[in-house]
């Protein structure tokens, strides 16, 4: 590993910035590993430019701009990070593209589909990025409602409180509010970003111990205790747990249960026809302690379920 840094003779014209490089023995395809970040096209924290991609980040030392790219001729991935976190930003990086990331024992063999899945898809890797509350608010912006209305809520949101990014970013990338910053958040932003009080409660209530929730990083990437700790928070149920793990700690048996669409997908790729929530269970049961990861494989493929049925209403809560 290499890494360089510097600081400008005025900070706060210049931020400071750091780079490092991590040879990878193995394959990484950015864009698959780190997908789950996404928070759609406009997501004001991550943007794709060319074949590298801008997330910006709220660490422990402040806030960063975080730029990655694949240097595949020299088997390695190049970050460069700006602002007072450049250099947690750029700790974070290995977990993000998959360091840790143990797959021993995943074996797709024996089901032609994940199979050729996964031999299509050699470089996704699980990400593990920590910073659970970051990984949390969105997640709980996406509780029972569409993606297009959520979506939505995220990117007014951190548009209106967040921080611009520092660095080189592209226009308009801010870094995600503070858990202080959220909890100051005034109910008429709320409503016009059309968040309920349901999900604004939940995001105070995870704002209020952020902290704690941070601690859980240490127990490993997965597991009952870290979700029972994510779901003690108020508001936070199955779903909304399983949606943060699988970001925050790399967790690759966190199945999302309870999400409207999933088990369909699941149902759809593994056997031929939907199935319920604990249809989805079933199937997924021979790959216990690898499920995320056989969620990934499906999502990877680009498999999508046949397009009848009813589709959720998408509600206007800034109407009321």
């Amino acid at each position: 590993m290499t890494s360089s840094g510097g600081a400008a003779h005025d900070p706060a014209a210049v931020p400071r910035s750091a780079s490092r490089t991590w040879a990878t023995p193995r394959p990484v395809d950015l864009a698959l590993t780190l997908r789950p970040l996404s928070r759609g096209r406009f997501d004001p924290t991550m943007r794709w430019v060319g074949s590298g991609v801008w997330r910006t980040l709220r660490t422990v030392d402040g806030t960063a701009t975080l730029h990655l790219e694949v240097d595949r001729g020299a088997g390695a991935v190049r970050a460069s990070a700006w602002g007072a976190g450049c250099d947690a930003a750029l700790d974070l990086v290995p977990g993000m593209v998959g360091e840790g990331d143990d797959d021993d024992g995943f074996d797709v063999s024996a089901h032609p589909f994940l199979h050729d899945a996964r031999r299509r898809s050699p470089g996704l890797r699980l990400v593990r990025v920590g910073l659970v509350f970051e990984m949390l608010v969105p997640a709980i912006l996406e509780q029972k409602v569409t993606t297009v209305e959520a979506r939505r809520a995220w990117r007014t949101l951190v548009a209106q409180h967040g921080e611009a990014a520092p660095g080189p970013a592209p226009e308009e990338m801010r870094v995600a509010p503070s858990p202080r910053a959220w909890s100051l958040i005034p109910s008429w932003d709320w409503h016009r970003a059309g968040v309920d009080p349901r999900r604004s409660r939940t995001v105070l209530a995870a704002a209020s111990v952020a902290p704690g929730l941070e601690r859980t990083l240490a127990l490993g990437r997965g597991g009952e205790e870290i979700a029972r700790k994510i779901r003690s928070v108020p508001g936070v149920g199955v779903w909304t747990a399983a949606e943060t793990t699988q970001r925050s700690h790399g967790d690759p048996d966190a199945v999302s249960v309870g999400d409207y669409h999933l088990p369909a997908l699941v149902g759809w790729a593994l056997v031929g026809e939907p199935v319920d929530d604990d249809g989805m269970l079933e199937l997924l049961e021979p790959w216990r302690g690898h499920r995320q990861r056989v969620m990934r494989l499906i999502e990877s493929s680009g498999f999508a379920k046949p397009k009848f049925g009813p589709r959720m209403t998408i509600q206007d809560h800034r109407a009321h």
